[in-house]
């Protein structure tokens, strides 16, 4: 027992535990008394590549699950069910059964999405790019279909919505540019390198923003008197920019471009905040003809 302590760097009685530890995974570890004893693992008995307890085996397997679901998964989509299939094989079959019937006896109550999944290759080489501030050269699909090459320095990853997004500086034109992980066909390293993003650089920001900002058919603009905690519970970055004013009375100038003005008298009643609408008219009539929708609806008896 001091020996093998030793031989791990810990005290005894942290072997004890480990040893405890073991005989939970099902894996047989004999004791030996005497003079030359401590333990030893039955005769022909080898350890497997992978031990994890039950909670480590249940994460990971639940994590594999998930991430299918919430659109993490990559290009092949059987890599998560033979990652797992890897796991089960090599563990203890007192936790594999265990596994099995949480596994077998899970339900959700929302849909799988159904969500465009990246390129291995295309996501490994920009998250080597990110991490190493390297240039990239992206073969990049429009929506439209038109192909193009582009040059990116890459400051981040972002998974949003199911989708995966690479944000980054483009150097000829000197702005920030998204592109979806998805409709790159080829990515590339360049050689050299660029300087590092300045600390506190955030892509999840710069995603949400350029999305709030992606042209769209209509353009409202809006003063709502709330925090800005109150108006992202139903206005969130990726839909509509909020300004905060040096106002007394807690008024924030709110822009919101949208294909639809339809969805939006329903959020702002959500809000439950005053509000002013500046533009354009035609969702003053839209908010106006849903207050008198519910106003009938309210007043109405069986």
């Amino acid at each position: 027992m001091a020996e093998l302590a030793e031989r791990l760097g810990v005290e005894p009685r942290t072997v004890r535990r480990y040893v405890g530890h073991l005989v939970d995974l099902d894996v047989p570890v004999e004791s030996v008394r005497g003079r030359y004893g401590g333990y030893r693992l039955a005769a022909g008995y080898r350890l497997p590549p992978l031990m994890l307890s039950d909670d480590e085996a249940l994460a990971v397997l639940l994590g594999l699950v998930a991430g299918r679901r919430a659109g993490l998964a990559t290009a092949t989509g059987t890599a998560g069910e033979t990652a797992a299939a890897k796991i089960r094989r090599v563990l203890p079959p007192r936790i594999a059964d265990r596994l099995d019937a949480v596994l077998t006896s899970l339900a959700f109550t929302a849909e799988p999405g159904e969500f465009p999944a990246p390129q291995t290759g295309v996501l490994l080489t920009v998250a080597d790019a990110v991490r190493h501030h390297r240039p990239i050269s992206l073969q990049y699909t429009s929506p439209d279909g038109r192909r193009s090459a582009r040059v990116l320095y890459p400051s981040g990853l972002v998974n949003h919505a199911g989708r995966w997004y690479v944000t980054g500086a483009d150097p000829e034109v000197g702005e920030d540019r998204t592109f979806r992980l998805d409709r790159i066909v080829e990515a590339r390293t360049l050689p050299g390198s660029f300087a590092p993003p300045p600390a506190g650089d955030d892509p999840a920001g710069h995603l949400l923003a350029s999305m709030a900002q992606a042209p769209h058919r209509h353009a409202v603009t809006l003063r709502i008197q709330g925090t800005l905690a109150q108006i992202r519970t139903r206005l969130p970055a990726s839909i509509a920019e909020v300004r905060e004013e040096d106002d007394d009375e807690g008024w924030q100038s709110v822009e919101i471009r949208a294909d639809s003005l339809d969805w939006l008298p329903a959020v702002l009643a959500a809000l439950d905040l005053p509000f002013v609408i500046e533009r354009p008219a035609a969702l003053r009539d839209r908010v106006i003809a849903l207050a008198d929708r519910l106003a009938t609806s309210g007043r109405a008896l069986w």
